[in-house]
């Protein structure tokens, strides 16, 4: 059972406030991404030959790395306080869990749509979705 259970206009009250933050967890896991993937580069060439291997930039990269996955921790973190389960870190796909003809549903929501205006059962997520009737 969850924590807390939203009506649809709580919800859409609290997405007010997680929406900037589900928007920066998007943009930190993108980030993020890109620095691994740079750093993964960075680490073929320093377990080949070595040649052009600047351990500056690597360390720099590992710096920002951890910078990141910080930030995106603290994002997680504070979406989780407001009662808020974080479903996908790259889509920044949240669910709001509410109750629905006596049975505990989720509302959904994710990073680009402008309100929550979906609902699903556990069981179905994301693919399940249909449509809120306001």
């Amino acid at each position: 059972m969850a924590d807390r259970l939203f009506t649809v206009r709580e919800a859409r009250e609290v997405l007010e406030t997680v929406r900037p933050i589900a928007e920066e967890m998007v943009r930190r896991r993108r980030v993020l991404r890109e620095l691994e993937e740079e750093h993964e580069a960075l680490a073929t060439v320093a377990a080949g030959n070595g040649h052009g291997f600047d351990p500056r930039s690597a360390a720099s990269r590992m710096e920002a790395i951890q910078r990141e996955q910080t930030g995106l921790a603290e994002c997680v973190s504070r979406i989780q306080a407001a009662g808020v389960q974080v479903k996908d870190l790259d889509s920044g796909l949240l669910d709001f869990p509410s109750e629905r003809d006596g049975d505990i549903v989720l509302l959904c929501w994710r990073v680009g749509e402008p309100q929550i205006g979906w609902w699903h059962t556990a069981d179905e997520g994301f693919a399940g979705r249909k449509p809120l009737a306001d």
